[in-house]
């Protein structure tokens, strides 16, 4: 059996879809499967990508990224006889029967008012398409799986759930490190809360940075906010409370996760919440919205705030800081939780996605 794989993604920085990828192919790389996988990328061959002859990275140059996805790819697949052709979100007409794609959520229905319009249009316009043409489609969650379903009919009885699991690149530190690292790499010292993502409408972090303004002053605590710059309200960034990093490397990233007290996730959906993952390996505590697939990846190993508003978050912040038992807790439960996330069972699951297409 012949893959070709749309991999333009695993050469990205930090984002969930690079870490999927990523992770998707450390985990087939993991496997005994007979199958020859050709990766497809308008981009020279990135570091990460499995040391595997099974595994072909293929340059494919184009101007044109939408050329590229619509024609070209799917085509130079063809002509190597790939029996499976697998995209993220948008599928080409041109891969027949052939084709899978991965849809991560369908949040561009649920909260239209996150994106902007012109991607708004497109997510909207395309997305049920390729849905709709695509011999499968793989989800992370089953939460995203019930919502593509409830919106987009046409992928009803076609869609899988592979689970994403944790980011190879995100490791724990020991917390004296953590914090000697961060201090003299990012300037923070003192204890503080963090939060990941980058800034847009869906990811909330206005609440995030809301909530630590509103903490007591007997908590010493600043919001450590990390990712790459958006679009929207951030909310004050020049408070003191607040520090914001920018976009970090994997390693300082694993640092601030290593010795802050408590991760907020306030996200308003999410089809997976990959940072609950990488806060469970470092053992830090996390405290998360109900948005999205995030309770359903969370389990017990997470508190959960249901109020979307900042007072109520300061609140729980504030209860969870002062009782030290229950983030010791919560610590030992989010390592046992990361154990029910794995990316060669991932993979397996992937690779009878794979069969059944080409069969």
């Amino acid at each position: 059996m012949t893959v070709a794989i749309d991999a333009r993604l695993v050469g990205g920085r930090h984002t969930g879809d690079t870490t999927y990828w990523h992770g998707l192919l450390a985990g087939l790389a993991r496997t005994s499967a007979d199958v020859r996988f050709l990766l497809y990328s308008n981009a020279p061959r990135p570091e990460g990508i499995p040391d595997d002859p099974r595994m072909v990275w293929i340059p494919l140059p184009h101007r044109s990224p939408r050329w590229w996805s619509l024609v070209a790819f799917p085509l130079a697949a063809r002509r190597a006889g790939a029996n499976v052709i697998h995209t993220q979100y948008n599928l080409s007409p041109l891969a027949g029967k052939a084709g899978v794609t991965t849809v991560h959520d369908v949040s561009f229905f649920i909260g239209p008012q996150w994106f902007t319009a012109k991607d708004r249009f497109m997510l909207r316009r395309f997305v049920p398409r390729s849905c709709a043409r695509a011999a499968r489609v793989i989800t992370v969650s089953e939460t995203s799986k019930r919502e593509i379903e409830q919106f987009i009919p046409r992928a009803r009885g076609k869609v899988v759930v592979t689970p994403n699991a944790l980011n190879p690149a995100i490791r724990p530190w020991q917390r004296d490190a953590a914090q000697a690292h961060v201090r003299d790499r990012l300037g923070i010292e003192g204890p503080f809360l963090l939060t990941v993502g980058t800034r847009w409408p869906r990811k909330n972090m206005r609440l995030a940075i809301d909530a630590a303004r509103l903490l007591p002053p007997s908590l010493p605590h600043r919001l450590v906010v990390s990712g790459k710059p958006g679009w929207g309200d951030d909310g004050d960034l020049a408070d003191p409370r607040i520090v914001a990093t920018g976009y970090v490397e994997d390693d300082d990233l694993s640092a601030l996760y290593s010795c802050a007290d408590l991760y907020l996730a306030p996200s308003r959906h999410e089809g997976f919440g990959l940072p609950l993952l990488e806060a469970f390996a470092c053992g830090c505590p996390v405290l998360c919205s109900t948005g999205g697939a995030m309770p359903e990846v969370a389990g017990d190993a997470a508190a959960i705030e249901p109020s979307w508003e900042p007072s109520a978050w300061a609140e729980r912040i504030g209860n969870l800081l002062a009782d030290s038992g229950t983030l010791g807790s919560m610590r030992e439960r989010g390592y046992a939780r990361l154990t029910r996330f794995d990316w060669q069972s991932t993979a397996a699951k992937t690779l009878s996605v794979y069969r059944e297409v080409a069969s």
